[in-house]
């Protein structure tokens, strides 16, 4: 993990710096309490965690983690089971603060409740459930207020799937995204809530709201959340119509048999993959057997090693149409670990043509100029020098959608262990610079860049 992070400080280095500069000279960027700092090294542990309702033929996975961010500021939650309804009911809620976590803490702790009480114990589908959910946060978004201390900022958006035998209901407000996979391709995505689409403009202009730099009142990305009661003063006008308004977006979709899974995910995610990608890239590994719970703990670290400098929160729900374990695809996915891991360890081109590369007439040059990397160095690659010059080659059967990136943890396992078994092969010179030696001791080679 140590080995892991440290790559992706090096990976992201230039984006980490360009951002905070646009953030500490941009007004737009800021929260309502400063800028968003962002820490010197990426926080990357996960708790990734889920469960099954076998009888329904239903399985989820979730894991968070907070990046490069100084504060952790999303929440989560699954549901398996609601009280008072039968068996085939479930609901799950990404939640992403701005200013702080309070909104988002309060969402996942308190949202299923108001929703489980609007629905009741004979839900009128699919029109009552539409109904149900829409007023599930709007009465969430009064009790948060009540309990707000007055004057201190804050919101969060909110993505919710609620399952019922019969329908996949998705509730959002705000920009955290919602995603359907069915019959190998996306069949739908909710539509982030910015300021600029024409009915949020409408509602924030009729409100006496402003749109500036993209923004509401050059502050605020977003055009709904939870929370956010600065800009939900307007005299003379319900909660609906505000200029941020907690009304959620509500959709209600037929099940199907091809239906496979439900990604939902804080915009962090979303930031470093598209829709397209994701489904992909979800699928394939489903493939290989990975547990919901395991691929979304993989996700977040591709997402992490393409850029995204956000919080980030996933929640995946898979569903009986679900691709299953392929043992081709794992065949094919375990001799690309191999591969990697002999790549990292300097083999040479021969050997490593034998063993499956693809060979072209530029293959013998990529391979040497890697394995050169050990032979005749003057100082100890790092890390990133590796995982740069293995994107510069033609590698077969990389993950679709995440490619080498979703292969980050398993070069950086092999460089360590490479470090591990072969420390003293550079020492230092007389003149302080490191050089190839034959000898091998319990040092370790920079990761530095």
């Amino acid at each position: 993990m140590a080995a892991f992070a440290r790559l992706l400080e090096c990976l992201l280095w230039s984006a980490r710096k360009e951002q905070e500069a646009e953030e500490e000279e941009e007004e737009g960027r800021r929260t309502h309490d400063g800028p968003r700092s962002l820490l010197d090294a990426p926080r990357c542990f996960q708790r990734p965690h889920g469960g099954a309702a076998a009888s329904w033929g239903l399985r989820f996975g979730a894991s968070a983690v907070q990046g490069w961010r100084a504060h952790m500021e999303d929440a989560h939650c699954a549901w398996l089971a609601l009280p008072g309804l039968p068996p085939g009911w479930a609901f799950f809620a990404v939640l992403d603060g701005h200013g702080g976590a309070r909104a988002a803490l309060f969402g996942a702790r308190h949202l299923p409740g108001h929703v489980f009480e609007a629905l009741g114990t004979a839900p009128d589908e699919p029109e009552g459930v539409r109904g149900a959910l829409r007023r599930a946060f709007l009465n969430a978004d009064a009790r948060l207020r009540a309990l707000w201390p007055r004057g201190e900022p804050g919101g969060s958006t909110a993505v919710a799937l609620l399952v019922s035998p019969r329908f996949l209901y998705l509730a959002h407000c705000g920009d955290s995204r919602a995603m359907l996979s069915r019959a190998g391709a996306v069949a739908f995505s909710t539509e982030d809530h910015r300021p600029l689409r024409p009915r949020e403009r409408e509602r924030i202009h009729n409100a006496g709201g402003t749109i500036r730099r993209r923004r509401l009142e050059g502050s605020l990305a977003v055009s709904r959340a939870l929370g956010d009661f600065a800009y939900k003063e307007a005299p003379g006008r319900p909660p609906e119509l505000q200029l941020v308004s907690a009304e959620p977006e509500v959709t209600a979709l037929a099940r199907q048999a091809e239906d496979e899974f439900m990604l939902l995910a804080s915009d962090g995610v979303w930031d470093a993959m598209s829709g397209a990608a994701l489904a992909r890239l979800v699928a394939s590994r489903l493939c290989l057997g990975l547990a919901p719970e395991l691929l979304c703990a993989q996700l977040l670290d591709t997402c992490l090693c393409k850029g995204s400098l956000d919080n980030m929160t996933c929640v995946l729900v898979c569903f009986p149409g679900a691709p299953r374990p392929c043992e081709e695809a794992i065949r094919k996915e375990l001799a690309l670990d191999a591969a990697l891991g002999r790549r990292v360890s300097g083999e040479q081109a021969p050997k490593a043509q034998r063993e499956g590369w693809p060979v072209s007439k530029d293959t013998p040059i990529i391979l040497a100029s890697f394995s050169e990397l050990y032979s005749s160095a003057q100082e100890p690659p790092s890390l990133n020098t590796v995982f740069r010059t293995l994107a510069s080659e033609d590698i077969p059967d990389l993950p679709p959608g995440g490619g080498l990136y979703c292969k980050v943890a398993v070069i950086a396992e092999a460089y360590s262990r490479l470090c591990q078994a072969s420390g003293g092969r550079w020492q230092k010179g007389p003149n302080g610079a490191r050089k190839p030696t034959g000898t091998h001791s319990n040092s370790s080679l920079d990761l530095e860049a």
